[in-house]
């Protein structure tokens, strides 16, 4: 399947053509579709999602919204936590205060350029003149130079922040810089783009730096759902898109009810929510490069694409990481970046979610709708699995929607660390796929009714995508454990996994890595091995229970992540029976055997020393064991008495008119419960 999917992306690669930029600025320059910029965040470093919400506002795109979707507790008890989720407030707001200025100058130059055509027009053939690109080359010269002095002005802690500094906002100024050149020598040579060019120019200008921002916390309003996960933060935002919603007041909280076209309310209870034609969703660790919007877009705009509902770059690793397990887990992700582009060339394309440009069309044919306390909640992506990007893929191709992967870099995004955020990450990603795998048949099952062509290929590189992980997992352990002799070991079984090797060694050094870091991921994949089988376990378990599974976010903090003691233990243990087979074949004969089993135990000793660290194992394993041993003190609980003496002043009027009486619905529950324990005993 890697070799599939790798020949298909390379001939993506081939065959793809570049769009001039000109031609992006003629398609746009009478744009009047808008983007919205989701940037769901949860309990994230402030610096993190300024970062991304300045790559978000920097798109050039000629109506762009961004909205950062805050997920924390609104009024938090902790003082720390209070001070970050005010910082993190305040950014959208930060950010349009300081791209105001350079935004109103770049209006009023693309609004005087236009006065001075309308009363020149009758004077002139259509071309420019020397003084209209001299005023243009003051114009970008004065755009360049504010990005550089933003450039300048950043501090530099990371390989991240030195990614936003030279690739988004001097990547921005240099490609200006590039117009500066191009209009100098024009201007040298006596000659001059047309009109219709030179006002495309100015129109790039306000494209760059015009940009509307909002901060919304869905946890404000009772009426919307809370479910601890991205999926439904994105589906909250979502649903309101395109009304008008009055604020009222209960005893619940704020809710939000649908406001009527003649109604009237006061300004501070009303929140109009505008419809775009387009969604960009964007983690809060991604960054984007200038034009992603702009490429994007063009490209569901472009004919034979109106059936492609998402399409995106899937993301890539920053460069310059300071730790090995950051350096190898950013290899892995680059090699899935070609990967994802095969699956195009034959059709399989899945959803990645940390970046994606949407037709909200799209979502509308696939949402569910459902009435939970009195409230409509409505589903576009679906939170049942923790890889709500992979089921939504699905969703959208039972309703006659494709998927298609952008044939460039043109985003990143963070990879954990440290091992104990690369646990929570890859345990996420290995969960889900089995409970997916019914909505495959299904739609394949009615896709054949429908008499649609299905490849063969396609129905291997979607299965394999979405069940290698359990099948791989399973096969690594018995391959591990299994007591075979030479009978069983061939050396043809090496020979046939030779191309792979190859392939991905010669992948990994286009993507400017090393070839031998084939055998970095080898002993990477052998400590992952009990995190990648809890990910298929807790799939089985959803599968039996029907119980969902806690979304678990990445860690994106800078002090290391404490990993379960089990996850660390376990690569000690295959170590130790690695070492034992040596010692068992090697007594036997069996050298084909010590061959295989002093591989893994070489990698797999290296992998826990260069990922996980000798002296960070013994800490999460003492963690681990004073974690098992203390207990929580239990809470006590005071039994509420059927009545309770209040006077007239203390009694909680609205709560009351609101609910009612509560206590027949908290009997019903409870006795709920205590059916379901003795069902489970």
């Amino acid at each position: 399947m890697y070799l599939m999917a790798r020949q298909g992306a390379l001939y993506r690669f081939r065959d793809h053509a570049r769009v001039p930029r000109g031609e992006l600025d003629r398609h746009f320059a009478g744009y009047s579709e808008g983007i919205t910029v989701l940037v769901p965040s949860y309990a994230e470093e402030p610096q993190v999602v300024r970062a991304t919400l300045w790559s978000a506002a920097l798109q050039e795109f000629p109506d762009l919204k961004v909205v950062l979707l805050l997920d924390d507790p609104p009024n938090p008890s902790d003082l720390g936590d209070k001070v970050r989720l005010d910082k993190t407030r305040a950014l959208t707001g930060e950010i349009a205060a300081q791209l105001s200025v350079p935004a109103a100058r770049f209006n009023a130059a693309l609004a005087e350029f236009r006065r001075r055509a309308n009363v020149h027009d009758k004077a002139h053939d259509g071309r420019g003149n020397a003084a209209e690109v001299a005023l243009l080359i003051a114009e970008y010269e004065a755009a360049a130079e504010w990005l550089e002095s933003m450039a300048a002005a950043e501090t530099v802690e990371d390989h991240v922040d030195e990614f936003f500094v030279d690739l988004v906002l001097m990547g921005l100024a240099r490609e200006l810089r590039l117009v500066l050149l191009g209009l100098n020598a024009a201007l040298a040579q006596l000659a001059s783009p047309p009109r219709s060019r030179i006002e495309e120019l100015y129109l790039r200008l306000t494209w760059i730096f015009n940009v509307s921002t909002e901060t919304f916390e869905r946890k404000k309003y009772a009426s919307l759902s809370h479910e601890a996960n991205k999926a439904m933060n994105l589906n909250a935002y979502i649903s309101l898109m395109g009304h008008t919603w009055n604020k009222e007041t209960t005893a619940d909280g704020v809710v939000l009810r649908k406001a009527a076209a003649d109604a009237a309310a006061a300004p501070g209870d009303v929140l109009e929510v505008r419809d775009t034609t387009y969604l960009l969703t964007l983690d809060a660790d991604s960054l984007l490069l200038r034009d992603y919007c702009l490429r994007l877009v063009y490209f569901l705009e472009s004919a034979g694409n109106e059936r492609v509902a998402v399409t995106q770059t899937p993301y890539s690793s920053f460069r310059g990481a300071p730790t090995r397990i950051e350096r190898i887990a950013g290899a892995t992700t680059d090699l899935q970046h070609i990967l994802h582009q095969g699956k195009t060339y034959y059709g399989a394309t899945f959803w990645v979610g940390a970046n994606a440009v949407i037709r909200k069309r799209a979502l509308e044919d696939i949402v569910e709708v459902e009435t939970t306390g009195g409230f409509e909640i409505r589903t576009y992506i679906q939170d049942r699995t923790v890889i709500e990007d992979t089921e939504s893929s699905i969703d959208l191709g039972q309703h006659g929607w494709t998927l298609v992967n952008y044939p460039e870099r043109l985003s990143y995004s963070a990879t954990p660390p440290d091992f104990g955020s690369l646990v929570v990450q890859r345990r996420r990603w290995a969960n889900g796929g089995l409970l997916i795998l019914p909505k495959l048949w299904a739609q394949l099952r009615r896709h054949r009714s429908e008499r649609r062509v299905i490849l063969f290929r396609e129905v291997l590189l979607r299965v394999n995508y979405m069940a290698s992980i359990a099948w791989a997992s399973f096969g690594l352990v018995f391959l591990l454990a299994y007591p075979y002799d030479s009978r069983l070991l061939s050396p043809v079984v090496f020979l046939a996994a030779l191309p792979y090797f190859l392939a991905m060694g010669s992948d990994l050094r286009d993507c400017g890595h090393r070839f031998s870091d084939i055998f970095r991921i080898y002993g990477f994949n052998l400590v992952l091995l009990p995190v990648n089988l809890a990910g298929v376990l807790k799939s089985l378990q959803q599968a039996v229970t029907g119980d969902k599974i806690p979304f678990a976010r990445t860690p994106k903090v800078k002090d290391r992540t404490a990993a379960p003691a089990l996850y660390v233990l376990t690569p000690y243990a295959i170590v130790a029976f690695s070492l034992l087979t040596v010692w068992r074949d090697a007594q036997a004969g069996n050298w084909g055997n010590v061959a295989f089993a002093s591989l893994n135990a070489a990698l797999a000793a290296f992998a826990i020393h260069a990922y996980i660290g000798v002296f960070n194992s013994a800490v999460d394993v003492f963690l681990g064991v004073v974690n098992w041993l203390y207990v929580s003190p239990r809470a006590r609980t005071v039994k509420e008495s059927p009545v309770i003496a209040k006077t007239a002043e203390e009694v909680d009027w609205e709560t009351i008119l609101y609910h009612g009486d509560r206590r027949l619905n908290r009997d019903l529950r409870g006795s709920t419960d205590r059916r379901r324990r003795i069902a489970v005993r």
